[in-house]
């Protein structure tokens, strides 16, 4: 597919937000309300300085920063690569089961206060496993978390495992043979780390593989990568959503065929500010992908390094967008909507979130 020209549609972009109404009824607290679901979330990219500095103590873990000022201080990146440099520089700490367990409570306690209700969580076993972590010292660090946050605060959950595309594919196949015996506990796929240089077709006996054991699949693309690389993850790993997905507003073509085919994109407005995606907010295109009708959802990414969890992105999209509390509900319905929670929870969520949208302007 050949991406087709959008002058006159990023000519536009610019005034975007300028011409859309102020959002007067959709305040955080309406916001917060709307039940969500969180589809773009990396458990280890929620460690935040504080845990990270009692996790290292414990395990005696020695980090080249000397206070949490001073982690923070870090976090001013260039690019995905500058965030990924210190992204796997943080999880050096995290080395047993409680380690992963008290990482994953955080999130979710943290998140229960944004009306997060279901969460579909990536994690990095290889990240994990060559630093010599057991998978299973992993996996149910997580797991043990992820069912007491559902009976402790109501959240339900998925779990997909993230290959990391900087590594060959026969790493990702091993990864995908250690994780076979734990095919209840894993739901899906995934595809993330350094994206330019490495295409999705990079990984395509692997996804084939995961499909055929019965794992759904995403896979991050159109961050920084061209849309070729979304139209990759498409037709060649077979993927159920993409993750980002920005970049695929350069072709019209490409456009049409996800607003058809209702392929949701899971969009993290703050982390592309962050890491110069997009220079300004006000130029990011969550707005022109609601208009051309595609199932864009609004999540966290990083948010210990990106400065904001859900809540936090969906009030700086709504501030520097100019987003109507139409489009907040849009954007909460599409989460819920694209989410893998079960039909019966789906429908209640949705329910409830038209009962709020229906209740009259303050």
């Amino acid at each position: 597919m050949t991406a087709e020209p959008l002058e006159q549609e990023t000519s536009e972009a610019s005034s975007h937000a300028q011409d859309r109404e102020p959002a007067v009824n959709a305040s955080d607290d309406f916001i917060r309300r709307l039940p969500k679901a969180e589809l773009h979330i990396h458990i280890e990219g929620s460690f935040e300085p504080e845990l990270m500095f009692e996790i290292a103590r414990r395990n005696g873990v020695r980090i080249p920063y000397d206070s949490v000022e001073a982690v923070r201080a870090a976090y001013e990146f260039e690019d995905l690569q500058s965030f990924l440099d210190i992204y796997y520089q943080g999880m050096g700490v995290l080395l047993e089961e409680r380690d992963f367990y008290d990482l994953t409570m955080a999130y979710l306690r943290r998140v229960s206060g944004d009306g997060v209700v279901h969460a579909e969580i990536f994690f990095d076993p290889q990240g994990h496993t060559e630093r010599g972590v057991a998978f299973e010292t992993v996996l149910n660090g997580i797991c043990n978390a992820l069912r007491d946050g559902e009976r402790q605060l109501g959240i339900t959950s998925r779990l997909i495992m993230c290959f990391l595309r900087h590594l060959d594919e026969d790493d990702a196949l091993r990864t995908l043979d250690q994780a076979m015996p734990f095919r209840d506990r894993i739901a899906g796929v995934g595809l993330d780390s350094s994206e330019v240089g490495h295409p999705p077709r990079k990984f395509q006996r692997a996804f084939a593989r995961a499909r055929e054991a019965g794992f759904r699949a995403v896979a991050h693309a159109g961050e920084e990568g061209p849309p070729a690389y979304v139209e990759e993850a498409l037709d060649l790993l077979r993927v159920a959503r993409i993750d980002h997905g920005n970049r695929a507003l350069e072709s019209m073509a490409l456009v049409r065929r996800l607003a058809a085919e209702r392929i949701p994109l899971t969009v993290c407005p703050l982390s592309n500010l962050k890491l110069c995606v997009v220079t300004d907010l006000r130029e990011h295109p969550l707005t022109r992908m609601l208009d051309a009708g595609l199932m864009a959802t609004v999540n966290s990414d990083d948010p210990a390094y990106f400065g904001g969890y859900v809540l936090d992105n969906f009030v700086a999209a709504r501030d520097a967008l100019g987003l109507s509390a139409e489009d907040i509900v849009t954007l909460a319905r599409n989460s819920i909507t694209a989410s893998w929670a079960d039909a019966g929870r789906k429908e209640r969520w949705l329910a409830g979130i038209d009962a709020i949208a229906s209740e009259p302007a303050d």
